[in-house]
């Protein structure tokens, strides 16, 4: 039975909520104030036609908007969708009983994200399809054009999909390509390949890698396991470049990554020494080091030699790193002796117990980094409890036109 329903709010989903009598109901692509009408299914919004428009819409900028799942909130005008972003944190704060001073979402640029997710798929004619996956959905929304991502990704699909047709030589393989824009040209480690009839042919391994050679890939690795390297794909942190390891996290914008960079570098001004966890391949880790000297960790093996071998350029402080599980064995301040900032940048599940150890720690300044502030807001507690006073966060809009909150957060003593 369809139904009529107003938009009130967004949910933390950047789904549209009608509030009913028998609870909220969801409805994707939505802006409050909007009335619909609606089959409504499971607190959710179905074949949904708008009844009103809110004068807070836009015209997307993307001709696969709707179909794609990529992009939630491409409609909507950039100055609510900001102060939206904004509110996010302060609430995720407000339900651990926190209040701090939060600036202005940091947006970011259109064409400016340097990495994709790929997914490959046979096309009916029999060619090879690119895109992403549709809105809660398995099935795949070819794509040509794509506004959040760097043009040159967006000139290489043509390229990408001849790369991967070879990947799938199994009917049962999903390949994804994981593409990067690196200074040294376009870095794609696949993976989705089926493997438990032998992987992927010696044959097919070949016909990629000419692929590779036709596309002037930096490189073309198969889950992490490099299958042709014509040159190191290299990233600049601050005054160091650093050659990826295949797959190694890099965050998704540069934009994004520089704002985050700047506000963690001023925080920490005048420590005598920081620790830098979490660090992947040195993001915060080699501009950190121009301030101080930096003892960094991180679980990555490969990342760690990455950011060692980052760490020889001129003009740095020492560089101590070391290969650690800060979830199983999280630095303890007799790890931390002598800290006096300390930066983390966790996955999005937090980090409780590292958190605990910062805060048992005599470090005076605390930089928190993190892609969930509900996490965040919990392992912030955990450092206020211990005497920190939560100076400011900052929202990072690194993924644009989606649900994603990035932020950084600056702690005191």
């Amino acid at each position: 039975m369809r139904q009529s329903l107003t938009i009130t709010r967004l949910g933390a989903q950047g789904d549209g909520v009608a509030d009913i009598p028998a609870g909220p109901v969801f409805a994707p692509l939505t802006l409050p104030g909007e009335m619909i009408e609606a089959e409504v299914r499971d607190g959710r919004a179905e074949d949904i036609r708008r009844l009103t428009d809110s004068p807070e819409r836009i015209v997307p900028a993307s001709p696969h908007y709707g179909d794609c799942g990529g992009c939630s909130l491409q409609h909507w005008a950039p100055v609510p969708y900001l102060a939206w972003k904004r509110e996010q944190v302060r609430l995720a704060l407000a339900r651990e009983g926190l209040t701090t001073e939060i600036g202005d979402t940091v947006a970011t640029a259109p064409g400016t994200r340097r990495r994709l997710a790929l997914h490959a798929r046979r096309g009916p004619n029999g060619r090879t399809l690119l895109g992403f996956k549709a809105r809660r959905s398995w099935r795949l929304v070819a794509v040509s054009a794509c506004p959040v991502a760097d043009p040159r990704l967006v000139r290489a699909f043509p390229a990408l999909a001849e790369v991967a047709t070879p990947f799938l030589e199994h009917p049962k393989s999903a390949p994804t390509l994981h593409v990067t824009w690196t200074l040294t040209g376009l870095d794609v480690d696949v993976t989705g390949v089926e493997r438990r009839s032998g992987g992927l042919s010696r044959d097919a391994q070949m016909r990629a890698i000419e692929a590779a050679g036709r596309a002037d890939l930096a490189r073309l690795s198969l889950a992490g396991e490099t299958l042709v390297m014509a040159r190191p794909p290299r990233i600049a942190f601050g005054p160091a470049t650093v050659a990826l390891p295949p797959g190694a996290f890099l965050q998704a914008s540069p934009e994004a990554e520089a704002a985050m960079v700047e506000r963690a570098v001023a925080a920490v001004a005048g420590a005598r020494r920081i620790a830098d966890l979490f660090c992947g391949v040195g993001t915060f880790t080699l501009p950190l080091a121009a301030v101080a000297p930096v003892i960094a960790a991180d679980a990555s093996a490969e990342g760690i030699a990455a950011l060692k071998a980052g760490a020889a350029a001129p003009g740095l402080k020492p560089v101590t790193a070391e290969a650690r599980d800060l979830f199983r064995r999280p630095l303890s301040p007799q790890d931390l002796k002598g800290v006096e900032a300390v930066v983390f940048d966790p996955p999005r599940a937090g980090a409780l117990e590292q958190t605990r150890q910062i805060a048992a720690s005599a470090a005076s300044v605390v930089v928190g980094v993190s892609c969930n502030p509900a996490t965040f807001a919990r392992d912030a507690r955990v450092l206020v409890e211990a005497g920190f006073r939560l100076e400011a966060v900052t929202p990072v809009d690194q993924f644009l036109w989606s649900a994603h909150i990035e932020l950084v957060a600056v702690f005191r003593r």
